[in-house]
């Protein structure tokens, strides 16, 4: 259950906090924007929308939401195949209404059912992309657009590829603010004299730090100057009309367009699953374990891309990046989040020259230091130490993610934790000892609570095993489900194999309705009058019956 806190009770950490976020997503609004084919500004618009109104209705205390780079491709294709961008806004619109439903019809809760290694491997994932794309950004190489996270970027290349690139296009002048930016970055918590000022985050004034050294390389000539295409590149309204302008409507009359549904589902489907996983994944960040209704969750994001697509906006989902950075920067409740959101409509209001003066260098730094957090050491050695059925799902996951995409990543870590948890299954479904008695070994398989067919080849393969001349106690006492299959299998034993190798076979807590006779204990010799008496009955059963056929 999510606690409730009083939203200005942490006002001063939740600033600092959501100041640091605001500079995380102005460059991932603008290049997400970029990417999708859309105006610069639809992605401020989504930043702002996801921060103020999906901030306040929902339950999160650590996610925040806006642009995702996971919706870029369906973006740009619909945008392309429409022609006309605000026929796409028709589809967000539409999309917002069918997440509401889903919230309403409890969808959200299908995120109980991500395991904790797959959202831990999807979050360690990340990290390793968001290191792996910053780096050319941080040495001055900004042909891929800020907030990419495919594998496959839109040129052509890899992301590992991409890397190689580096060295034909190094920027010394934004290396040099790089590493200036790294400093102040790691040592900014960590110097004594400097805890006095702990209020105002790192991040800020590494931002500041970039800004002046490149004016100075700028008024001084130096060849170090860092040039436009490698700053912020906020689109900045000359005039009143020019920024109206910039609202666009969604285009109703294009209602009837079946293609125009069909991407609106496409949209709300593939935003509410990557919303799920990334409040998944902040709940596990959240250090005071707060938990999100995430059917709440949903219904706030459907009224997040409704309003959004009414200005003119891009659809939102929760988004891992800007959560991290929030929870990285000492958030303690969705207040930061909200002053993201202020703090973007402001900005991009009153000082877009200022900020289209920040080196995207510097930026790049910042995340860097948040995908470490996210793909620690730690992380790795934790799920290594919980042995194989931890460890193999969360790096396969952590693999897919960084070669593929976030839900394919996610996907294939899902489907390798079900063989791993059904092959589990197979070897928990019953326990096998024995004990030492002076009359021979007693073989004691005890039946779990449930019992499925998928249980049926383990269980075969120990009673095959069982030596002859054999004493087996089968105790059913805590089982509440046992399969047909297993249960013809028992039977098959007890009255075939059993028989032919001197087998005594006790079964013990079997329900009635099994049919399964109850033997009486193996240590008592009477195993041969039992049977006796079984076929005994098993006659007079068969007299009776023939009886009634003459009558």
């Amino acid at each position: 259950m999510t606690k409730k806190i009083n939203l200005f009770a942490n006002l001063k950490s939740d600033f600092a906090s959501g100041l640091v976020v605001f500079l995380v997503a102005l460059p991932l609004c603008l290049g997400i924007a970029m990417a999708s084919g859309a105006p610069l500004f639809s992605g401020i618009i989504s930043g702002v929308i996801g921060g103020i109104v999906v901030g306040y209705l929902s339950q999160s205390h650590i996610s925040v939401s806006g642009p995702a780079a996971g919706l870029t491709a369906i973006i740009l294709t619909a945008i392309t195949d429409f022609g006309a961008f605000d026929v796409f806004l028709l589809s967000v619109f539409i999309a917002g209404l069918i997440q509401l439903a889903l919230g309403f019809l409890k969808a959200g809760s299908i995120s109980n059912y991500f395991p904790t290694n797959v959202i831990e491997g999807m979050l360690a994932g990340i990290g390793i992309i968001i290191i792996l794309k910053q780096v050319p950004h941080a040495f001055g190489y900004d042909a891929d657009f800020e907030g990419d996270q495919a594998f496959i970027q839109n040129d052509g290349s890899n992301t590992f590829s991409f890397l190689f690139d580096i060295l034909n296009h190094i920027q010394l002048g934004a290396v040099v603010v790089s590493l200036v930016s790294l400093v102040i970055l790691i040592s900014w918590d960590k110097i004594s004299f400097l805890k006095n000022l702990k209020l105002i985050p790192g991040a800020l004034v590494a931002v500041v730090a970039g800004v002046v050294l490149n004016e100075i390389f700028v008024s001084s000539g130096s060849s170090l100057a860092i040039t436009k295409e490698h700053l912020v590149s906020l689109p900045v309204p000359k005039s009143f009309d020019e920024f109206k302008s910039i609202l666009i409507l969604p285009n109703f009359a294009a209602v009837s367009n079946p293609q125009v549904w069909v991407v609106a589902l496409t949209i709300a489907i593939v935003a509410s699953i990557e919303t799920l996983l990334c409040i998944e994944a902040a709940d596990r960040m959240d250090v005071q374990k707060r938990y999100t209704n995430t059917n709440v969750e949903l219904r706030a994001q459907g009224i997040g891309n409704i309003l959004s697509s009414l200005l003119g906006g891009l659809p939102m989902t929760s988004v891992v990046v800007r959560s991290s950075a929030n929870n990285n920067a000492g958030a303690k409740s969705k207040m930061s989040a909200i002053i993201h959101g202020v703090l973007l409509l402001l900005s991009v209001l009153s000082i877009p020259t200022i900020l289209n003066k920040i080196p995207l260098a510097t930026l790049a730094t910042v995340l860097i230091l948040v995908g470490y957090k996210l793909a620690k050491p730690a992380t790795f050695k934790h799920f290594w130490e919980k042995g194989k059925y931890q460890f193999i799902p969360f790096i396969a996951t952590l693999v897919f993610v960084v070669a593929t995409d976030l839900l394919k990543g996610v996907a294939l870590g899902i489907v390798i934790s079900i063989i791993f948890v059904l092959r589990g299954n197979l070897k928990r479904a019953y326990s096998f000892k024995k004990e030492e008695y002076e009359d021979g070994d007693v073989i004691h398989i005890d039946l779990a609570q449930e019992v499925s067919f998928l249980n049926k080849a383990a269980i075969k393969s120990t009673l095959n095993e069982i030596p002859e001349n054999s004493k087996v106690i089968i105790n059913a006492h805590d089982t509440e489900y046992i399969a047909h299959d297993v249960l013809d299998l028992i039977r098959e034993f007890k009255g075939t194999r059993a028989v032919d190798q001197n087998i005594k076979v006790k079964l013990k807590g079997f329900k009635e309705a099994y049919e399964l006779e109850n033997s009486p204990d193996i240590n008592n010799h009477v195993s041969i009058e039992h049977y006796y008496d079984v076929a005994k009955r098993t006659m007079v059963k068969k007299e009776v019956a023939n009886e009634d056929s003459k009558k």
